[in-house]
């Protein structure tokens, strides 16, 4: 909306790195078995990489090139409650280190599963590479219910940035997959960190309500 609404180069990854008062896990002669048997880390390693992860994500929301610090952050905190992964498709309104962006994370980044990609093309192969699952792309424009579909675990929710939401190039591409959040006609769209919280917890709910 709203939200809801020279030579080649190479793709970047971004993280940020832990808060200071985290604490890495102990070195070991072994890596993978310290990585993951720490608490705050799921028992789940990235194929042919070296990227732990802190958990097996359950949900992927994306953000397409979002404007706004505080409604990344926010939605951030959100996938951590639910143990989903992130995305954030470039350009991007921020510096990955923007005070706002982390206080409204508050001190939840270094639990966070996330992933910066530098296109939306660049962040359909990733998520092929990641195995995940089908796209719902929402939209105000939208005339489809996002309670009326069934999530499936690994499913990818898409929110459009703050200002125009979603291009049309993309959801002119697959228009069966676009969902809204209803609302009455005073109000043009919803903030996009609500709009992924309600849909996060949509699917949460079909999946039995636990996380």
């Amino acid at each position: 909306m709203g939200p809801c609404a020279g030579g080649p180069v190479k793709p970047r990854v971004d993280r940020l790195p832990p808060t200071p008062h985290r604490h890495a896990p102990p070195c070991s002669k072994n890596p993978i078995a310290t990585l993951t048997d720490s608490p705050t880390l799921a028992k789940a390693v990235v194929p042919g990489t070296l990227h732990f992860m802190r958990y097996a994500p359950r949900l992927h929301v994306v953000l397409h090139e979002p404007e706004i610090p505080p409604n990344a952050g926010n939605v951030g905190r959100t996938c951590v409650a639910i143990a989903a992964k992130m995305w954030l498709v470039r350009p991007l309104g921020f510096q990955l280190d923007d005070y706002y962006l982390r206080r409204a994370g508050l001190d939840y980044w270094d639990e966070l599963e996330w992933e910066v990609t530098d296109s939306w093309q660049h962040l359909l192969e990733r998520l092929r590479e990641s195995e995940a699952g089908g796209l719902w792309l929402f939209s105000a424009r939208a005339t489809r219910s996002y309670t009326s579909v069934a999530y499936s675990p690994g499913d990818v929710i898409v929110f459009g940035k703050e200002s125009a939401g979603l291009p049309a190039e993309i959801t002119a591409a697959q228009p069966d997959r676009l969902l809204t959040i209803p609302s009455r006609p005073q109000v043009r769209s919803l903030n996009v960190a609500n709009c992924a919280a309600i849909a996060a917890y949509e699917a949460i709910r079909q999946w039995g309500g636990t996380v």
